[in-house]
Parts: C-alpha cells; sequence; structure tokens
C-alpha cells in the first residue's frame, strides 16, 4: 500500500491531509506504512492511504480560517458557498424560537436539521428541535473543517440529508499558542474581542492539549444604520409606525382618543383623535445584531497503551450568553378579552378614566424595552479505544467509544407584563387628599397594589401619578423557562483490507452504534399558566432511542490499464431501528473512475432519511403572534386579482376587506402580524422524512499546469414526506386559493364590530406533507502558483450555482409547486474568490463574496416604478402579484498579516472593506428588518495577534 504520485492526488491530499497527524502506530513491515498513512476522510468509514473519494468534500484547514477575521465556527462555515442563508440570523430579534441565539448550518438551503454537524466523526449533540449549536465551539480548538456537499445517511444516520459537517480538533499540539482579537464597524459599535490559549504536549506514546477561550461580541440596534431605522426602510419612514406609543389610546365611542405627547391626560377635553404624525417607531429599539458572549475549556488526548492499542478521550465545557433587546410590548385589550376576562379593561371607577363607562385601551411600555436572555451550557465528553492489527498481511483498525453531551439551556425574559398585576392596576383605584393615586375604593385599598394610568408614560406628571420605578415594579416581572437535552452514543467499528482482485484490495467497514435522545422545555409556571402578557407556553418532554448498523465496501473493478487507472465502486447500507416509529434502511452507491491519473470522475447515489425530533413529536402547545397575509385582502390578497377566490372570500368577509396591523390600522405592507394570538402543536403519528441525493462531478488537476486544481459537481437532493409546520398564510390559501373546505375549519373570523372578517383564532399543527426538491452545481478552482521573486501566489474560487429550489407543504394535487430560487435570501448564485500572497513574513489576503439578485413581493409602486420593476412578473411564489428585483452584491475583505522574529503573527483586516450596503427588502428575508439578515452591517475593521511558544 504506497502514495501514488499524481497530480490529482497530491492537490486532494493537500487540501485533506496536510493538518492531519496522530501519533503511529507500529509500522506494517510489508509495505512500510503505519497508520498515519491511513486516515478516514468525510464520507467513508474506511481508514485508507488513498484521499481520493467518490464524494464531494470541501476542506478548510486552520491556516485558511486563520486568514479570515472571524469568531466563531458558524461565521466560518457561511463562507462555504454550499451553505444557505443563515437560519434565524442574529437579526431575527423578532422569532420565538427556543434556539434562537444559536448559530447553525444549513446545507442547500434545506434547513440546520437536515445538515449533521460531527465533532471528530462523532455526532454534535442536539436542542429539542435537532439544531446543533455551531456557537458552542470554540474557534481555538479547530484543527480543520471537512463539509461533505452529499447526503450521507447510509453512513451517519438520520440528519445527513443536504450534507456532514465534521469539525475537527486540535491534536498533537506541541508547545502554547496565545491568541487575541479586537474589531468593531466603521460606525464605533458592534465591538467583538476574544482571547484564547492553547497548550499541548506529544510524548513517545501519546498527546494531551487543553484550552480556553473568551469570546464577547457586542449587540447593535436597529436605529444604529439608517437601513434598518424604519420599519419600512428610509424611503418610506413613515409607513409602518405604531399607533400604541407610550402615550397610550383609549377606545371611547368606537374612535380611539389620546392626548398625545407632552399632554395632560388629567382632563378629559384634551384628549383628542390619535394623531398618526406620533405613531412610534419599533424597530430602532429592536436588535439588529444580537450581543453574543461564549465561555469554554476544552481538553483531548491520547495514549498507546501498546503498539496497537491507544485510549483516546476529549471534553469540552462551553457557556453560551446571547442577548436581544425589543421595543416595550405593545399592550391592547381587546373586547373579547375584555369580556373573558384575559384581560381587563380600565374600569370605570379608575381614577384614570374619565368616561363613567370601562373603556378598552393600548399601550406600549416604552418605558421598559423587553430582552431575552438566551444561555446555553455544553458538557461534552467522550472515551474511546481505538488500534489495528493484521491477519496475514492485512491491516485492521478498529475502536469503540462512548459520547456524552448534555446542553443545558435557559431563556430570560425582562421587560414582559404580569398579567394579575396589569388587571389589578387598571382596575377600580382613587386619588386621596395628598395626590396619591390608590388601587381600591376610598376605605377599601387593596394592599400591596400600584394603580396605573396607560394614557400616560409611567411615571409622567399627571395627576395621581407615581414614580415610574414604583409602576414598572409593579407591572413588570421576570421569567425563566427551562431547556435541556441529552445525547449519547456508544459506537463500535471496524475497518480493513477484506480479500484481493487483480485490481486491488477490497476494502470494507462495519459498525455498530446506539443512541438514545432526550429533550424537555419547561417553562416558567407564569407563563404555563398565562400570566406574562403576551408570552404562552406548555411543557415539552419525550425521549427515543435506536439501534444501529452499517456496511461499507469499497471494490476495485479495473487499475492500471488504459483508460481505466482506477475503477472503483462504492456500497454503503444501513440499518436504523427506532423504539417509536420502527425501522428504516438506507443505501448509497458510488462511483470512481480515473481515465488518466490527473483526472478523476465520481458519481453517487443515496437514500436517506430524517427522524421527527422531541419538538415535533412531543413539543406542547404554544400560542404565538403569527405574521400572515389574507388571501381575502383585496390589495395584497389574491381576492384582488382573482375571481374565483373572492367568491369564497364574500362567503365570511365584508366587501372591500382590508386585513389589519397589530395596531388596528388597514395593512401597508402583507406579512402583517396578527392582532390575536394562534395555537401550534407538535404530531406524536409523525414518520420520518425521506430523501435521494445524487451526485456527478469531475476533478481535474492537469499535468501541463502545476498546481491548479479544478472540479464540477452536479447535485440534485429530493425530500419527501417532508415534516411542515404549517403557516397561517399556508392554511388561509388552502381554504380560498385551493379551495380546500377542511382548511376553512381551522380558523375562525370575527362576525361583528370593526374587526368584521378579521381571523380571530386559528389551529396549525406538524404533519408529513408534500416535498422538497433542489438540484445545482458546485464549482472550484485552485491554483497554487509556482514560487516566484515576488513572493507566492495561492487562489482558490468556489461558486454554487442553484438551478432550483422547490417546495411543496401539502399532498393535495391541485396545489402548485413554490419555487424560491431566487427569492428572499435564497440566492441562484453564491461566489468567493479568496487570492493570498505571500513574500518572506509578510502576508496578503484578499476575498470577494457574491451573492445574485434577489426577487420580492412589491409593497410599493404596484403598477411598475423603482421599488416594483416587474410589475407583471407572474409567479406561484409571488401569487401573480408584482415584484421587485434588486441587484446582485459582492462584499470585499482585506487582512495583511506579518510574522515577528519571536514567533509571533499580527495581522489587520478589514471586512466589507467599501463599506456595501446591501438593498432594503421589505419582505425582511432572514430578518426582523428590511434588510437581509446574512449581509454585512458596515464596514468591520479588526486586528488579531498570536503568540506560538
Amino acid at each position: 500500500m504506497y502514495l501514488k504520485t499524481n497530480p490529482l492526488r497530491n492537490a486532494i491530499a493537500i487540501a485533506l491531509v496536510a493538518s492531519c497527524s496522530a501519533p503511529a502506530f507500529a509500522q506494517n513491515a510489508a509495505d512500510g506504512t503505519t497508520n498515519l498513512d491511513r486516515i478516514e476522510i468525510t464520507g467513508s468509514r474506511i481508514r485508507q492511504a488513498s484521499v481520493e473519494t467518490a464524494q464531494p468534500v470541501v476542506a478548510l484547514n486552520r491556516a485558511e480560517i486563520e486568514k479570515k477575521g472571524y469568531v466563531n465556527v458558524a461565521d466560518i462555515l457561511q463562507d462555504v458557498t454550499a451553505a444557505g442563508s443563515p437560519s434565524m440570523s442574529r437579526a431575527s430579534s423578532l422569532t420565538s424560537s427556543r434556539d434562537f441565539g444559536g448559530m447553525y448550518v444549513s446545507l442547500r438551503n434545506l434547513g440546520p436539521e437536515r445538515s449533521l454537524v460531527l465533532i471528530d466523526g462523532r455526532r454534535m449533540g442536539v436542542s429539542a428541535g435537532g439544531y446543533s449549536d455551531l456557537a458552542s465551539i470554540p474557534s481555538s480548538i479547530v484543527d480543520r473543517v471537512e463539509v461533505l456537499t452529499d447526503g450521507a445517511s447510509a453512513l451517519y444516520g438520520s440528519d445527513a440529508i443536504a450534507g456532514v459537517v465534521n469539525i475537527i480538533t486540535r491534536k498533537n499540539f506541541d508547545g502554547a499558542e496565545v491568541n487575541a482579537y479586537v474589531g468593531q464597524y466603521g460606525q464605533g459599535d458592534g465591538q467583538k474581542t476574544s482571547y484564547s490559549a492553547t497548550f499541548g504536549k506529544t510524548f513517545d506514546r501519546g498527546w494531551f492539549t487543553v484550552g480556553g477561550e473568551y469570546t464577547d461580541e457586542d449587540p447593535v440596534l436597529g436605529s444604529a444604520r439608517e437601513f434598518t431605522a424604519y420599519p419600512n426602510g428610509p424611503a418610506h419612514p413613515t409607513d409602518g409606525l405604531s399607533g400604541i406609543t407610550e402615550w397610550g389610546y383609549a377606545t371611547v365611542g368606537g374612535t380611539n382618543i389620546s392626548v398625545g405627547p407632552g399632554g395632560d391626560p388629567s382632563q378629559p377635553g384634551n384628549f383628542k383623535p390619535v394623531d398618526k404624525a406620533n405613531d412610534s417607531n419599533a424597530k430602532s429599539n429592536m436588535s439588529l445584531l444580537t450581543g453574543l458572549q461564549r465561555k469554554s475549556v476544552f481538553a483531548n488526548g491520547g495514549f498507546s497503551i501498546t503498539d496497537n492499542l491507544r485510549l483516546v478521550a476529549d471534553a469540552l465545557y462551553s457557556e453560551r450568553e446571547s442577548t436581544k433587546q425589543l421595543a416595550g410590548y405593545p399592550y391592547s385589550v381587546s373586547a373579547a378579552q375584555a369580556r373573558n376576562g384575559t384581560r381587563a379593561a380600565l374600569s370605570k371607577d379608575s381614577a384614570f378614566n374619565h368616561w363613567g363607562q370601562d373603556v378598552l385601551f393600548a399601550h406600549r411600555t416604552e418605558e421598559m424595552p423587553r430582552g431575552t436572555e438566551n444561555n446555553l451550557t455544553t458538557k461534552r465528553a467522550s472515551l474511546g479505544l481505538e488500534g489495528s492489527f493484521e491477519t496475514g498481511s492485512r491491516y485492521w483498525d478498529w475502536n469503540v467509544s462512548y459520547m456524552y453531551n448534555r446542553n443545558e439551556g435557559e431563556r430570560i425574559g425582562t421587560g414582559s407584563m404580569y398579567q394579575p398585576n396589569v388587571n389589578l392596576a387598571v382596575g377600580p383605584s382613587f386619588i386621596d387628599s395628598q395626590g396619591v393615586a390608590h388601587c381600591g375604593t376610598v376605605g377599601n385599598v387593596i394592599a400591596g397594589c400600584t394603580p396605573w394610568n396607560p394614557l400616560a408614560p409611567m411615571g409622567s406628571n399627571s395627576a395621581g401619578s407615581l414614580s415610574r420605578q414604583e409602576v414598572q415594579d409593579f407591572l413588570f416581572t421576570r421569567f425563566v423557562d427551562k431547556m435541556q437535552s441529552t445525547t449519547k452514543v456508544a459506537s463500535a467499528n471496524i475497518s480493513g483490507s477484506l480479500f484481493s482482485l487483480p485490481a486491488g484490495d477490497i476494502m470494507g467497514a462495519m459498525g455498530v452504534e446506539h443512541r438514545s435522545e432526550e429533550a424537555s422545555y419547561t417553562p416558567d409556571q407564569m407563563v404555563q399558566n398565562g400570566r406574562i402578557a403576551g408570552t404562552s407556553g406548555k411543557p415539552t418532554r419525550g425521549d427515543y432511542s435506536l439501534n444501529e448498523v452499517y456496511l461499507e465496501f469499497q471494490v476495485p473493478l479495473l487499475a492500471d490499464m488504459a483508460f481505466a487507472r482506477e475503477l472503483s465502486l462504492d456500497l454503503a447500507g444501513r440499518y436504523s431501528d427506532y423504539n417509536n416509529f420502527g425501522a428504516t434502511t438506507n443505501s448509497k452507491f458510488g462511483l470512481k473512475w480515473k481515465p488518466i491519473d490527473s483526472l478523476l470522475v465520481r458519481a453517487t447515489y443515496g437514500t436517506g432519511f430524517r427522524a421527527p425530533t422531541v419538538d415535533d413529536l412531543y413539543g406542547g402547545t404554544v400560542t404565538t403572534r403569527d405574521s400572515f397575509t389574507d388571501p381575502c385582502d383585496t390589495l395584497f390578497g389574491a381576492a384582488a386579482k382573482s375571481p374565483d377566490v373572492a367568491a369564497r372570500c364574500a362567503v365570511n368577509v365584508p366587501a372591500n376587506f382590508r386585513q389589519q396591523s397589530a395596531d388596528g390600522s388597514n395593512a401597508m405592507v402583507p406579512g402583517q402580524q396578527a392582532t390575536t394570538d394562534f395555537n401550534s402543536g407538535s404530531n406524536p403519528a409523525l414518520k420520518p422524512e425521506t430523501a435521494k441525493t445524487w451526485t456527478v462531478g469531475v476533478v481535474y488537476s492537469p499535468e501541463f499546469v502545476s498546481g491548479l486544481d479544478l472540479s464540477l459537481d452536479w447535485w440534485k437532493i429530493r425530500i419527501n414526506n417532508v415534516i411542515v409546520g404549517e403557516s397561517a398564510t399556508d392554511i388561509l390559501n388552502q381554504c380560498y386559493i385551493q379551495g380546500n373546505q377542511s382548511a376553512c375549519g381551522r380558523f375562525t373570523r370575527s362576525t361583528s364590530g370593526k374587526n368584521i372578517g378579521q381571523v380571530t383564532a386559528l389551529d396549525r399543527t406538524l404533519n408529513n406533507a408534500g416535498f422538497q426538491e433542489t438540484a445545482g452545481y458546485d464549482l472550484s478552482v485552485r491554483y497554487r502558483l509556482p514560487e516566484l521573486a515576488i513572493g507566492k501566489f495561492a487562489i482558490s474560487w468556489n461558486t454554487t450555482y442553484v438551478d432550483y429550489l422547490e417546495r411543496k407543504s401539502d399532498n393535495i394535487d391541485t396545489t402548485p409547486v413554490e419555487q424560491f430560487t431566487g427569492w428572499g435570501g435564497n440566492f441562484r448564485v453564491r461566489s468567493n474568490l479568496n487570492v493570498d500572497w505571500t513574500y518572506g513574513n509578510l502576508g496578503i489576503g484578499w476575498t470577494a463574496r457574491y451573492y445574485s439578485s434577489m426577487k420580492e413581493k412589491c409593497s410599493y409602486d404596484l403598477t411598475g416604478g423603482p421599488e416594483c420593476n416587474l410589475p407583471d412578473f407572474n409567479s406561484v411564489y409571488t401569487d401573480a402579484q408584482p415584484s421587485n428585483k434588486v441587484g446582485s452584491n459582492t462584499f470585499h475583505d482585506l487582512q495583511v498579516r506579518y510574522v515577528l522574529p519571536w514567533n509571533g503573527t499580527v495581522s489587520m483586516g478589514v471586512n466589507n472593506m467599501f463599506n456595501h450596503q446591501g438593498p432594503i427588502m421589505y419582505s425582511q428575508p432572514n430578518s426582523s428588518f428590511t434588510y437581509y439578515g446574512g449581509f454585512d452591517i458596515g464596514r468591520f475593521m479588526y486586528m488579531k495577534y498570536q503568540q506560538r511558544f
């Protein structure tokens, strides 16, 4: 067994093996190879000397990572063009997901739950929702990252549909290394600091490595950038504002009245109809970039008990704190809430009520912005034995291991209104002779109660007002939700040479694995009992376990022949037996053909699956205030253009119906937040998603251009029985657009009053339905020029082109398929060009990050104009509505580094060097602002120093 010398193999070896090292076992006397010569590449369980595989693998080594101005693993992976838009980006402040605060990778834009993340080839722990939080991994521990851009359930089991990310930690590190990093945006905010120290020692029979890292990333508010300072962008600064302000309003005689800013609410004559000029801007006090702090320590080591037996272990402890801020809560009382007692109207006996009747009211608590702190503690450890042995002239590698991962999380909410106290505070009250307000009536004071005037700012100078602090202490509270998930994996694997054929050895691998997943979510008791205004939740608790066995074979068919330097077949299969839904078998076939030494043709076909998560199966019912587009809206809805839809809507909505925004006014743009909460829940009868994946590619390293490597891969992924979380818009569309009567029974509309026709209740759940399918191409060009008198140059260019991304969320034959490519954050083309120059101790790196154009539904100029340049665009995705297309975007990064004589390296860099700003996007893709959540928010400058000992 030996490494043949040819350009193609050397190119792949440089990419995948340069940073690999492990203490060698005994040398094989027969052919001179050692265990060091045989490595395991992501996508195969067989340890082998050959690094050429049938699977497409993208590798990033530590040297490449250090040339970027990033301080976390998730940002590193976003530079992989196969990675989709960031799920729950740090600009998605309005999301209520319990996984918010973490950082995730979504390969092929198919969702983080369909991208398997490994640490040193072993599964990373997941949340109840199936997400692996990359923010819990310290970047200083990373030796290299391998990304398999192909399905791999046959080898790794569930979730490996879109691909596999394998984070390989530093081992055999000898010496010490400390790093310091500081950076901030050109506006002087968003400072990031990171400090780490790593120490390692190798010795005759093993090694150990220990280290720690501290990272702190400051938040940035929406008001700090013009493009996010307004709800509907800087071109429309007065649109989308909220009529609910800290001055509040009362609804009297069907009219909303208020004293407005600076008014005196003690005199009834000062109340006038609400003036929209006084509307509030909730975006300015919302986190555009959430804060993130991480503390972590890690250790790994290995000890050779004998020449062919080694004990290995690793441990990771990480604390991650993520903070976000929202504007004060827009508290309002509807007639239905007042009738059923969930929210009290302003009592006719309140000292602040001038109208002699209970009145509905609204008030935004701008005095107390809401905050959410998502904390996660990760404890991970693994212990294993690995070894090798010979049977005749055949060499075998084996390992057994046990991995334990526990995530413990907290979600701490502040600035939340405690509903029982709010109801008391707006109840009967009086003002005593000293001008102080009290709850209750004269002679019957309610002890411990502080009255509240919702028609003025807390603590304002109005009759009977108490201090702001007194009112806040009574109305607001803090709640703490608890989360935990535990993953346990016991596994055993063996691989080696089975027997020989004329073209070479048949290699095989076999393994067994037992895994258990357990997770729970326990909302604060106040949340469970519905005592926190606008927040609710029920406990989630569940678990499942499974046993798996897999087989993998590499069969050489031809070798060293004309037009067949190598022809081999890869076969793999995995049987998975779950204790909840049953068993599934998945397989994979790969073909590798080298007609000449410098050209590799590869192809794969596989089946895969994703098991439902604990949240999918056992999640408690929650209420959320969804954003949706009512198809019966006569301006934005399908009823505006479809007579059939309009006819269905006429059954239970009035003529000229308009969907209301949260403040009760007519919606200005589609996708408005509901005026009431909707219910959603899990489904214990869910079945796994199933998938098929295909790849065909070529890798070419021409002998006549030394250092040039080219690859082109076509890929396709089809997922059936998708676990679909229905949206309010989906259910309404099923009723009115598709004419599905069963869907019409899943929501109710108001039948009277000023809210007539508005959706007042809706129930949604999870189910297996429809499909997702995507296909495209990956192009990679790497060129390492021969060393020149002016230095060394290295160029890499990676591009992903998405042919299509289609989704269908139900099994109704007449339902159209939605096309997502090119819409929102689903880019058709992502491309990264890197150029690196080294001259002695000096190095300069430049990166260009390209994102293709995007489209969205028009919100303005519906008949054509600068914000609606495709007025006649007809697409299933846009419900045949006018659309707008924005141009492509390119961000440029620059880093200059210098190696100092005392083995230190200083680096200075600028990400988004030209301060490029992305376009305004009213659809708010991957964001809570009119700006794509994956784009840079300014020019970011940084400096870092590394000292090696």
